[in-house]
């Protein structure tokens, strides 16, 4: 378990965080990573109704403008190889969740806890430091 004050953010939670209404459920420094960029980079270019495509891009530069992501570098793609066999051992297929599986991989190699709004996302992945944030769709206590 890290004790730095560091975290990770996943790309949900980085969507969500302007709605976000529990802050203590943050880490004190957020960080996220190149995947995390990268697939937010997708949203602009697939949405079709032009507001959500401003909006999308908006969230993108605001991203790409408030932190300096984690790569996915060697070690993290030596962690991908553990958090593809731990999802596999569960039963779960790595490549239906990619971005996520690729995103925990990172949080691993750089021994940090990842912060999602949802953590079922990530079952079954070991030694991964899960840190769930209440959704803010979800009432309290659901």
């Amino acid at each position: 378990m890290s004790t730095s004050g560091r975290g990770i953010l996943d790309t949900s939670t980085v969507v969500l965080l302007e709605r976000i209404r529990d802050l203590q459920s943050l880490p004190p420094e957020p960080l996220i990573t190149a995947v995390t960029l990268a697939e937010l980079s997708v949203g602009p270019l697939v949405a079709t109704d032009p507001g959500e495509r401003a909006t999308r891009q908006l969230r993108l530069q605001q991203a790409e403008a408030d932190f300096n992501p984690l790569p996915f570098d060697a070690a993290a793609a030596r962690a991908f190889g553990r958090v593809a066999a731990s999802l596999n051992r569960a039963g779960r297929k790595t490549g239906a969740r990619s971005y996520d599986a690729m995103i925990a991989a990172v949080a691993l190699a750089n021994n940090l806890p990842l912060f999602t709004c949802n953590p079922a996302d990530f079952e079954h992945i070991d030694s991964l430091d899960l840190r769930s944030i209440p959704h803010p769709d979800q009432a309290p206590g659901t």
